[in-house]
């Protein structure tokens, strides 16, 4: 890991001695699980399971914060059965599925989703006969319940296609009174309202935290880091990582310590898992 200024080195040392009451909010895509040109086969680090269960010990939570469906990132990252461990150890695993409207956790096993927003039926009619005069017919879109992404990844020029679509799919979303989101070669249209910040302030009022790292890779997660940032302001020992990647770095100026994307994200959670064991000797 490489810490961005020695503030990020004091405020890592912060939280190792915080860590029992504090929460890891980790996104899913980017940050446990590699870009993949197909999101349904984007599973998780092999090494992702084990690491969390040992954190577990250390820490008061450890939460996954994504754009995916609750029940997608639990299939593919086998959470069900790492969120056992877990609870075996006397912690819990949470996971918030489309920025926060959906919601499992270890301890409560039924995932609460809201139904759909009202417009996707009328955007996903209009999408595409858009994609068709944007030359981005071929784009994969993916329906996720409460959402639509538009994937860009397996087209010829992924860059110009999404740049093609983005003024015309942010257009179509405004008239549905919907929101857009752009990630690495995707805009998500979903619901406003909700974010990812919000997912942090739930878990940390509940929580009672004195603490809070969020690990993230990409614009949707910013919500995520202006969140944490209110809680370092209010005295919580916070970090902010960044799985940094080759293709943009939208979280580099906000973060205290980068990474080279999932093995780099999991190197530090061991480290902070040792660090953390240390102080409580």
């Amino acid at each position: 890991m490489e810490f961005i200024s020695a503030a990020g080195e004091e405020r890592y040392a912060a939280l190792v001695r915080a860590a029992h009451e504090s929460v890891i909010g980790l996104d899913f895509d980017g940050t446990l699980s590699p870009i993949v040109d197909d999101p349904s086969q984007a599973h998780i680090h092999p090494e992702a399971g084990e690491v969390l269960v040992d954190l577990a010990d250390q820490v008061a939570a450890v939460a996954i914060i994504t754009g995916r469906p609750a029940r997608q990132a639990l299939a593919l990252g086998g959470l069900d059965e790492v969120g056992d461990a877990i609870a075996a150890r006397g912690s819990q695993l949470h996971v918030f599925g489309q920025y926060g409207n959906e919601r499992w956790s270890s301890a409560h096993r039924r995932v609460n989703s809201p139904r759909p927003p009202h417009g996707l039926g009328s955007f996903l009619l209009g999408l595409p006969s858009l994609l068709r005069r944007a030359d981005a017919f071929d784009a994969f879109v993916e329906e996720k319940g409460l959402a639509v992404a538009v994937h860009t990844r397996r087209l010829a020029d992924p860059k110009a296609a999404f740049d093609r679509l983005l003024a015309p799919i942010t257009e179509l979303a405004r008239k549905n009174d919907l929101t857009v989101e752009p990630g690495r070669s995707v805009i998500e249209v979903r619901a406003p309202g909700t974010h990812k910040g919000d997912a942090v302030h739930t878990l940390a009022d509940e929580l009672g935290t004195r603490g809070f790292l969020f690990a993230g890779d990409d614009l949707g997660d910013l919500e995520a880091f202006t969140a944490v940032d209110e809680l370092r302001r209010d005295g919580q020992a916070t970090l902010l990582v960044c799985s940094s990647s080759d293709e943009h770095d939208a979280l580099l100026s906000r973060a205290d310590v980068t990474v080279e994307g999932p093995a780099g994200v999991l190197d530090l959670l061991r480290q902070l898992t040792l660090d953390a064991a240390a102080t409580r000797l």
